[in-house]
Formats: C-alpha cells, structure tokens, sequence
C-alpha cells in the first residue's frame, strides 16, 4: 500500500502544479529525489530500423544496470503512462511506437485459459498485475508482451491502443523501458555505447544513454524563478524604505534648536505713549 501510494505521489512530482508537466526525453534516466521510487529510462527510436528485439532490449538495460520493465501496481501502470504522455524528442517529435515491457511467456505457446498464467517478469518479480487490452494475449508464437503506444491509431473493440498490453513475437522491432534502483545522489551525464553482436547474434548495434537526475532538477528549479525573482525586488524595496526614512531622522540634531527668533522689535500697541 505505502509503495502504490509513493508511486502516486510520483505521477504528482511528474505533473507539477496546472497544466506543467517535466519533460520526459527519450534516452534519459528519470529519477526521484527519494529512495522509494526506482528510476526509469523510456528508450523511443523515431526510425522504425533502429528499434529493437525482446532481447535486445533486456540486454540494453541490464547493461546500465537496470532490468526490462516490470509492474508492481496500477499506481506504477499510471506513473508510466504519465512518463509516456510527456515523452518528447526534440525537433521531430513522437509517433506511433509500442514499447517492450519485462513480461514473457518460456515455453510452447498453447491458446488455452492456462496460457495467462505462464508469462513471468524477466527480472524476476512476482507480481500478478496486468494490463491486457481486450481479448489478449492471444499466446501461440507471441511469447513477450509491448506496452501499446499507438495514438494516432483507430480505436478497437478495447478502445485506444494506448498503454494496454499486448503479446508479440519476440522478434518483432519496438521501443523499450528499462527499470533501474532508485538513485539518491545527482550522477553526471555518461554515454554509454552498447553493442548487442555476441556471438551467435545478428542484431544491429544499439547505443543507448545514460543521464543522471540533474536535468530533472532544472525542470523542477526553472519554474521558481519568477518567485524568487519577485522576493529579491520585495526585499529591495523594503531595505530601500527602511534607509530612506533613516536618513530623513537623521536631518535634525537632538542638538540643534528648530525654534525661529525674529530679528525686528515687534511693537506692542499697547506701549506706545
């Protein structure tokens, strides 16, 4: 319960105050600024031949460190949809593109009410949330799951393809997500080439980056300039006040006398003779 509630407060800190939201850039490492949330990494490839295997995209993450991502709980299901919608790649931006999550299926696929049961975590987890769009997984060959990301397509019987999950071929080319431990402490940004030729692979390569939580935090410091801004002139003014009216007690001495003596005799008209 506590982890689905830190994983609400994580879609919050995600989408801040009205319509301002973080940007999520595609390649970067998104990371909170506590120990409860784990990093992730959404890793879209705008040209269709770039994008990646089931394989290789477990093999991209693990070789950062992180894993192929799992889903603990609705809350976590959100969080990355919230990620998702505020994914953006500068100068050409997002289309249609399924991304894989860590969700696979060993073993002969057989279309029967048991082939649910047999999909698992690649890193291990067992959770039992799911997210299936309608009438999934259809099992047989489809042994390993995408997360839906289609928003420019026609709505079907489950309604948008969008974040629902879906079973494909191991083989087919999508984008991916990686989950990494949480990180408390800023990390500079780091590329780090990856190369997926091993030995009986024909893949292509795949480079992905690796990006610490410091440009998060400018999202995060940029919209309090204003604010700060508005302080600093409200202090100067007050000091400003505060030294004229100083300056205007100081004019007059205690010392000096502010009475006016008239150098002419003034005449009484009750003397005169």
């Amino acid at each position: 319960m506590s982890r689905a509630v830190s994983l609400l407060l994580g879609v919050a800190l995600l989408c801040g105050h009205g319509a301002f939201c973080r940007r999520v850039v595609s390649g970067q490492k998104v990371c909170f600024a506590d120990v409860k949330h784990p990093c992730y990494k959404m890793a879209y490839f705008h040209e269709l031949s770039s994008r990646v295997s089931f394989q290789e995209a477990r093999l991209a993450c693990e070789s950062e460190g992180g894993v192929l991502l799992s889903l603990e709980n609705e809350a976590e299901q959100k969080l990355i949809e919230s990620m998702l919608q505020n994914l953006t790649k500068p100068g050409t931006g997002i289309s249609d593109g399924d991304f894989w999550i860590g969700l696979w299926r060993n073993g002969d696929g057989q279309t029967s009410g048991a082939c649910p049961d047999l999909y698992q975590w690649s890193d291990g987890s067992s959770s039992q949330y799911r997210n299936w769009y309608t009438d999934e997984p259809s099992c047989g060959s489809e042994k390993c799951v995408v997360m839906y990301h289609q928003p420019t397509a026609n709505p079907g019987l489950g309604g948008p393809y969008l974040y629902q999950w879906n079973d494909d071929r191991c083989n087919m080319k999508h984008n991916y997500i990686c989950k990494y431990e949480p990180e408390i402490s800023p990390t500079a940004p780091v590329e780090k080439p990856y190369l997926t030729n091993q030995p009986g692979d024909t893949h292509q390569n795949v480079v992905v980056t690796e990006a610490g939580i410091i440009p998060n935090l400018i999202y995060v410091v940029i919209p309090t300039i204003p604010l700060l801004l508005l302080i600093l002139v409200a202090f100067g003014t007050c000091c400003f006040q505060m030294l004229h009216k100083s300056k205007g007690r100081t004019k007059t001495s205690p010392n000096q006398s502010t009475l006016w003596i008239s150098k002419s005799t003034r005449k009484e008209s009750g003397m005169e003779v």
